[in-house]
């Protein structure tokens, strides 16, 4: 079993990453392959162990589990370009006009 952070996880899609501790590699992991009572979800910053499988579309996480749960600012990854695309007001409009 390996261990890692949740990157980020969609509710809505049902799909997210999580930042292996070994190689900070990221791995796709979708709620089918979380192994928790009740409805499957996963939050930004929550250490999980799993197991990696290589697929057709690269690396995904099954089997996985949460640790200890410790929560990492999501402000970490923000340089990752994997991460969640976000919603940008548009600059001119916020702008001030002296």
């Amino acid at each position: 079993m390996q261990t890692g952070v949740v990157k980020w996880f969609n509710n809505a899609k049902g799909y997210g990453f999580i930042l292996s501790d070994i190689g900070h590699v990221d791995i796709f992991a979708h709620y089918s392959a979380i192994e928790m009572e009740g409805y499957r979800t996963l939050k930004a910053g929550q250490c999980v162990s799993y197991e990696t499988v290589d697929g057709a579309k690269g690396l995904h996480a099954s089997h996985i589990k949460l640790l200890e749960t410790v929560h990492v600012p999501t402000a970490q990854f923000n340089d990752n370009k994997q991460a969640e695309p976000t919603k940008r007001s548009n600059l001119s409009e916020s702008a001030e006009t002296t």
